[in-house]
């Protein structure tokens, strides 16, 4: 399989080991990226500010992608929910298209809806599937127990987003047990990070955050898993800043699922960053070296 791949303007700058582990997991299930250098954001701060931009910025990735006949992959639940909601719009209003192509002709680009933007666990469920993965997993995680965190724009609209059933959505917690972790149920799963509000009030982004790690922590679970670069840098940037603020009672550390499944496919910490994270997940290479040293 192959896709062009689209890396969330965050990733390079803050959260590199996502872009590391990605590439990782990805290589070892035989998925090739193709990095085309004329990719740019995918609109999203700009949607509130100037919505012909946002739409503008999405439709020619799209459209660079298509140009080269292949689905257009992204890690970031923002990227993946922008480029849904302008795929939606672009093929429901034939107006929006027309203009927006004529803008694009100038590159010798156009949109005509053949390709799909995708988002890396919906690749890894629906392209790559449950039982390959589970054919390669070398370190299971038995015993692991995980709350997934979904996030808001891989949800919602659901009607747009198709990734998953918006109030009972399973995919990714299928994605976290084929590594043999247990996926706890928990009260405020699906409800949102704070990250949005970070930079406007930060003092209720830090309660958003705050009380859904508290609740994750009822749960039970040693981690917290996540797919989006907002998400994470949310549970462990912010998670870090609300430690210092506020006590370290409902600290809980925060993985991203690539650093998840890699480590269970064999694939080395330091080239999954994990000392990259900022609330260390040391604790999990300790699981796996325990549970080896108990077989042996």
């Amino acid at each position: 399989m192959k896709f062009v791949m689209l890396r969330c303007c965050t990733t390079p700058i803050v959260l590199q080991q996502y872009e590391w582990s990605t590439n990782a997991v990805l290589e070892r299930l035989d998925i090739e990226l193709v990095d085309v250098e004329e990719l740019g954001c995918c609109g999203y701060p700009l949607r509130n500010v100037n919505f012909r931009a946002y739409v503008l910025s999405s439709a020619r990735n799209l459209a660079l992608s298509e140009s080269r006949n292949l689905d257009l992959l992204t890690v970031c639940n923002c990227c993946y929910g922008t480029m849904r909601h302008v795929e939606h719009l672009l093929k429901a209003d034939g107006s929006i298209r027309k203009e927006i192509n004529t803008t694009l002709e100038k590159e010798g680009l156009k949109y005509e809806g053949d390709i799909q933007p995708k988002h890396i666990l919906q690749v890894l469920y629906d392209d790559v599937g449950i039982e390959t993965i589970r054919e390669k997993i070398v370190q299971p995680f038995n015993g692991l127990r995980i709350a997934t965190h979904y996030g808001c724009r891989i949800l919602r609209p659901s009607k747009i987003v198709q990734f998953d059933k918006p109030n009972s959505p399973s995919k990714f917690d299928e994605l976290v047990e084929v590594t043999g972790a247990k996926s706890v149920d928990w009260l405020k799963k699906h409800e949102c990070c704070g990250s949005p509000l970070w930079g406007v009030n930060e003092e209720l982004s830090l309660d958003l955050t705050e009380n859904k790690l508290k609740h994750a922590r009822k749960s039970g679970a040693d981690f917290l898993c996540v797919a989006c670069s907002y998400c994470q840098i949310q549970f462990d940037h912010v998670q870090k800043i609300l430690v210092s603020r506020r006590g370290p009672e409902h600290q809980l550390p925060s993985i991203l699922y690539p650093q998840l499944l890699g480590l269970s496919l064999g694939i080395d910490s330091e080239i999954l960053g994990l000392h990259m994270n900022q609330i260390s997940i040391n604790d999990i290479e300790y699981y796996l070296l325990d549970k080896a040293a108990s077989q042996s």
